[in-house]
């Protein structure tokens, strides 16, 4: 169950909830495709021998990247062609991500809890998921751009 008073932007018309509660993947794994790994340093990354102890935003920015996204500053709008993922962190500490729909709106796996649908990235920033720090964006495999 998400524990909104963590998330102060939340309210009952930006977000749903889309799926229920589970312990088998995190955001970082939902925003990239993967619900069979929790995606963590030491548990599951990329690349494997990543440190196990390094949780800085330049972690996760070296998971997407590797995964072919490129940082394209704070862009969140809807971009044809390109799946897009935002990076939140607090200090230099990655602490969420979140990946856009074809729609342009947002999902996110909150924590343990639930998987959401918000309106923008902002929608889950807060005391605990601190801000947004970056936006990358890749072509969409099987797109025209993306079968460059």
């Amino acid at each position: 169950m998400i524990q909104y008073q963590h998330f102060p932007r939340l309210t009952k018309d930006n977000h749903q909830i889309t799926s229920p509660p589970t312990i088998v993947y995190n955001c970082v794994a939902w925003a990239i495709g993967d619900t069979e790994h929790w995606w963590q340093p030491g548990i599951h990354w990329m690349p494997p021998d990543w440190p196990e102890d390094d949780f800085g935003l330049g972690a996760l920015e070296q998971v997407f990247s590797a995964l072919g996204y490129q940082n394209c500053g704070m862009d969140s709008t809807l971009d044809p062609g390109f799946e897009k993922v935002a990076l939140y962190g607090s200090g230099t500490t990655y602490t969420h991500a979140a990946k856009q729909l074809s729609s342009g709106k947002w999902t996110s796996k909150i924590g343990k809890a639930d998987d959401i649908e918000h309106d923008t990235p902002a929608d889950v920033t807060g005391d605990l998921y601190g801000e947004v720090m970056e936006i990358m964006k890749r072509p969409i495999p099987g797109s025209a751009i993306g079968e460059k």
